[in-house]
């Protein structure tokens, strides 16, 4: 065991007893963060005009700061770009993180001196978790890769802007520098493709030993690697590949596909970054869903989904949220946003420790015909469609067809294929069957025949990268919605 592992475990140790005090006082660490937040940006343009310094409690806060989303917030942040100081929070943003939005065009996300440090902390903290509670710590000496965004920043008015992930290579530890890859000079590749190949080539003969990224990313540089060796399995590749580390989607529908591809199982921790915080990581191998980061300068508000669209909804605080309701997840954050709806849906899989598990988006649903369904919903019922089977999937995306040539409408479910079902009829029966279960309004549908059973389309090989290359989405942390209301993806599909 080398000193780097024993140092490893040893702080690792001392990072999960700091996680068990906080974590075991979930509404006194939020109302501690809770009220930082106010007192610190009472003397803002937005503290000010929301009357910051009459807020002392939750219900005040409600009664000054309504929910917003971006576009709500957009005035404020453009003279934040402009170099104005002290608009939404003290003094001016170290950064700008470049996201995508979906109906904003691209969002700028401020990271301040404060909030940027949570980042690096947390992501950090979930790897000493694992080594924590598995006492593996042996793959701290070998190489580590990130696939991510190109760290080349711009700077106006003395703030720097970039992608989230390029952002975050300029943190990498100085202890992590040599075993981190690939190269400076690789990650600065902008084009997806040819940054990848280039990624094969450095690491192909390397001492891999963690790979993180999204997923469907990660898949393509595993197949990558893969033609460049001959064929051979991810495992023979890197010998001591053991852990796998991601983020951005749920990992079930690739995790049949990616244990092909490594050849073995192997350990993985799921996180929940976003610009705008970095809110979850898993910290156990043994539960279901990752921990809420309750005191990284965030403040929590959740709203039930059913009510959201609602005048009014009751906004949730951490001691009032139940386990199994899906809550769209609202931040107050040290980096500047108040009452931000970030547009991602959260469920409790446990109340102490405070773990969620990412149920979709705000946006993300179908609902054509009063079913509103989720993407945790399409994503579960997948999984069981494919369990058992010799079924591999690739990637899939769900729409609904409101205008058929010819019968009843349906929900299109859009699968790309590794493995495909010996049956259609059968495959779309199970998803069917599956759906059914999980959404009694789906079931309702289809019992009063306003709806027909799912249709199956299958998409070409390679057809989802060509579809995300298309809108110029390849790679880096952009992901395919995993269904959407609407046909657009559908028909550039088709």
């Amino acid at each position: 065991m080398s000193v780097k592992s024993v140092a490893a475990k040893i702080f690792a140790r001392k990072i999960y007893k700091q996680t068990q005090e906080w974590a075991n006082k979930p509404v006194e660490t939020q109302l501690a963060v809770f009220k930082s937040l106010i007192n610190s940006a009472k003397d803002t343009e937005f503290g000010v005009a929301h009357q910051f310094d009459k807020i002392k409690t939750f219900e005040d806060f409600q009664k000054n700061v309504p929910i917003r989303d971006y576009e709500d917030l957009k005035t404020y942040i453009e003279k934040v770009k402009l170099g104005e100081e002290n608009i939404l929070w003290k003094g001016k943003p170290l950064y700008f993180a470049k996201t995508s939005g979906t109906t904003s065009g691209a969002k700028y996300i401020p990271l301040t001196k404060e909030s940027m440090p949570t980042h690096i902390k947390a992501s950090r903290n979930a790897i000493l978790h694992y080594i924590h509670e598995t006492g593996n710590a042996d793959f701290v000496d070998g190489k580590m890769i990130f696939l991510q965004g190109s760290p080349i920043l711009t700077e106006k008015h003395g703030i720097k802007f970039g992608r989230l992930s390029g952002i975050a290579a300029h943190f990498v530890p100085k202890y992590l520098q040599k075993n981190r890859m690939p190269s400076w000079e690789t990650n600065c590749i902008e084009d997806w493709e040819t940054k990848v190949n280039a990624i094969v080539d450095e690491t192909i003969n390397q001492n891999m030993s963690v790979i993180s990224g999204i997923p469907s990313w990660v898949q393509m540089y595993f197949e990558k690697l893969q033609e460049k060796s001959g064929g051979k399995k991810i495992n023979e590749i890197f010998k001591n590949f053991n852990l796998f580390i991601y983020g951005g989607v749920n990992y079930e529908p690739y995790r049949a596909k990616f244990e092909n591809l490594i050849g073995k199982k192997v350990d993985s921790i799921e996180l929940f970054p976003a610009s705008e915080g970095f809110f979850a990581y898993q910290d156990t191998q043994k539960a279901k869903g990752m921990l809420l980061l309750l005191n990284s300068g965030i403040f929590y508000e959740f709203i039930k989904t059913d009510e959201f669209f609602t005048e009014n909804p009751k906004r949730y605080a951490i001691g009032e949220v139940e386990l199994g309701v899906n809550y769209a997840l609202i931040v107050s954050t040290n980096a500047g946003l108040w009452g931000y709806n970030i547009g991602d849906t959260v469920q409790f899989t446990s109340l102490f420790p405070h773990r969620v598990i990412v149920s979709g988006r705000i946006k993300h649903f179908i609902s054509a015909f009063g079913e509103h369904v989720i993407a945790t919903e399409v994503e579960t019922a997948m999984k069981e469609a494919t369990q058992n089977t010799q079924i591999v999937i690739n990637e899939f995306t769900v729409a609904p067809q409101i205008n058929p040539s010819g019968g009843l409408p349906y929900h299109e479910w859009f699968v790309e294929f590794e493995n495909e079902p010996e049956n259609m009829e059968t495959f779309s029966e199970a998803i069917d069957n599956a759906m059914r279960k999980k959404n009694i309004y789906y079931d309702d549908l289809i019992t009063g025949n306003v709806l027909r059973k799912v249709v199956v389309t299958k998409v070409s090989k390679n057809g989802f990268q060509d579809y995300m290359k298309s809108q110029g989405k390849l790679g880096g942390q952009n992901k395919i919605p995993r269904l959407s209301n609407n046909r657009d993806i559908a028909d550039n599909l088709k």
